[in-house]
């Protein structure tokens, strides 16, 4: 197991340094979720302890309490650029879209508000693949349009960590240096290193947050792993989906895969 880690390491702090080295100006989406709090620190870790490109909250304001003091104890802790980003109301957002998918594409908008006023070239993403069907089909660097539009058919070989870095003027590119990791293997490395975690992942009253979204759309799983140990022990024989907690994976067959195409994380 210690190898498989290392392993998981090394390729993910490889593509870090090929980005940082490749593609600027250069961003980080920090959820403060399990996922990019990991990436969080493997980025410490790729550059000795440096932060060297903002991280970026894109804040709905609808977060629940536990992960406001999270994020804030962690910028105070380890000390980085920080952005927070509002997002656009829910009114703003396409109607045709199911109202909790709807409200999960405010962050889509706030993305794009930021690239346009701030420029940047390349923003780093915790998915994983093993999360959802459509992020499957992501490459490590993925282009898109400036606006953030898609087209998960018109995306460049990755063969023997070989990744295309160069891409036309008015592209926007998203990095995605963990997507080989799996929901199992996150925690592993959690452990492993000691990250900290938002505390709604520990099972309280028999329910726990397996995946981090915004309160209004985003419930608890039955739960009675109230450690990392026995997190990684339940998911071991778990059927259960990751994401069976976000409402908004529920809606139509389709809500998830349109915010994809339009640029949602």
């Amino acid at each position: 197991m210690q190898d498989y880690l290392d392993e998981l390491e090394s390729q993910s702090i490889y593509t870090l340094r090929e980005a940082y080295n490749r593609i600027k100006p250069l961003g980080m989406l920090w959820s403060i979720g399990k996922d990019s709090t990991a990436l969080l620190w493997l980025i410490r870790k790729a550059f000795f302890g440096h932060v060297p490109f903002p991280m970026i909250q894109l804040d709905t304001g609808m977060e629940l309490p536990e992960v406001y003091e999270f994020r804030d104890w962690i910028i105070k802790e380890w000390g980085f650029d920080f952005i927070c980003e509002q997002c656009p109301p829910e009114e703003e957002m396409d109607q045709t879209l199911p109202p909790n998918t709807r409200a999960a594409a405010r962050k889509t908008e706030g993305l794009k508000n930021l690239i346009g006023r701030e420029g940047f070239k390349g923003m780093i993403v915790g998915i994983r693949r093993d999360e959802q069907s459509m992020r499957a089909k992501e490459r490590v660097f993925s282009p898109r349009s400036f606006d953030g539009t898609w087209d998960y058919k018109d995306q460049p070989a990755e063969f023997w960590d070989q990744y295309k870095t160069e891409f036309p003027e008015g592209t926007h590119v998203r990095i995605h240096p963990i997507l080989h990791w799996r929901e199992i293997d996150i925690w592993r490395y959690t452990l492993r290193e000691n990250i900290p975690i938002v505390p709604l992942y520990l099972a309280r009253d028999g329910k726990r947050y397996r995946s981090l979204g915004e309160k209004n759309i985003t419930v608890p799983v039955e739960s009675n792993a109230s450690t990392i140990e026995e997190i990684i022990a339940e998911l071991e024989t778990t059927k259960q989906s990751e994401r069976a907690g976000r409402t908004m994976d529920s809606e139509t067959e389709d809500s998830f895969e349109r915010l994809r195409r339009s640029g949602y994380m």
